[in-house]
């Protein structure tokens, strides 16, 4: 890792003077922003890659943030480390083991269809390939489950409630993950991510972490990008963080390195 000369302590308030890591990641940091958009800034020469009002990416971007200095929190109550993070996205977790890496990409896409109301998009294929669509379970249907297989019933009334939505949610998170996630998305070419694509390594263990914005140097061309992801145990989504702050660069075809997990290629999916 590196290596950090102490100058003093204050003991009293439990700090130390900033390393150079955390001076990068300040340098682009305004810490009265809300948002992913008004919190973090672009590093110098960078701007942003401009995106469409209704899309995705701009959803992303507009995603809210906990205070600054917050810590992620488990789904147990716990809080991580910061080592690996610089900012805390506020949104619900529930309480249960059931918001893991899978779990956040799902949820950020299913939240924005939900939010345009393009409920019939908002689906999701279990591991043993049962395609389990929103617009059934608002209707009062549940999945069945005997042995490997799995099917609607109807035992419930119609409810399109954000409450019964989330309920979907968890159910979802239940019989997905990174192993089924290449049946909700496509395999692209690393030059062809964006906001909103995801970074995936299918299986048991496997991960997934997405891309929350992107910036380009307008005279090099260069890009960079911001990560989010969730991990295990369940946890809030983070942003994450390197050495030299909260932008990494872009993936490359071979090997790319995250502060959790060490991707191999290929790992570029864009999500239906």
């Amino acid at each position: 890792k590196c290596l950090i000369i102490a100058v003093g302590f204050i003991i009293a308030a439990g700090c130390i003077l900033p390393t150079a890591k955390t001076n990068k990641v300040s340098a682009q940091t305004n810490f009265t922003g809300n948002t992913i958009n008004d919190r973090i800034l672009t590093p110098d020469g960078f701007q942003r890659v401009a995106t469409d009002d209704i899309s995705f990416a701009d959803y992303l971007h507009s995603l809210p943030l906990k205070p600054e200095g917050s810590k992620v929190k488990y789904y147990n109550g716990e809080t991580k480390s910061a080592d690996v993070y610089c900012a805390v996205v506020d949104l619900p977790i529930g309480n249960k083991d059931l918001h893991q890496c899978a779990d956040a990409v799902m949820r950020l896409k299913a939240d924005y269809y939900f939010s345009r109301k393009q409920y019939d998009k908002i689906a999701f294929h279990f591991v043993n390939g049962f395609d389990c669509r929103y617009s059934k379970w608002r209707e009062g249907y549940r999945v069945s489950l005997k042995n490997t297989s799995a099917t609607w019933v109807k035992t419930a009334s119609k409810d399109t409630s954000y409450n019964c939505f989330r309920k979907y949610l968890e159910t979802v998170f239940s019989y997905c993950g990174t192993r089924s996630l290449p049946s909700d998305s496509k395999q692209i070419s690393f030059t062809d991510l964006q906001s909103g694509d995801i970074l995936l390594t299918p299986g048991s263990p496997g991960h997934a972490v997405i891309i929350l914005d992107m910036a380009i140097n307008t005279s090099t061309g260069k890009k960079k990008i911001l990560i989010g992801q969730s991990y295990m145990p369940a946890q809030e989504i983070q942003v994450l963080k390197n050495e030299s702050g909260p932008w990494f660069d872009m993936p490359g075809n071979g090997i790319y390195e995250t502060p959790e997990w060490t991707f191999h290629a290929p790992f570029s999916y864009s999500l239906n």
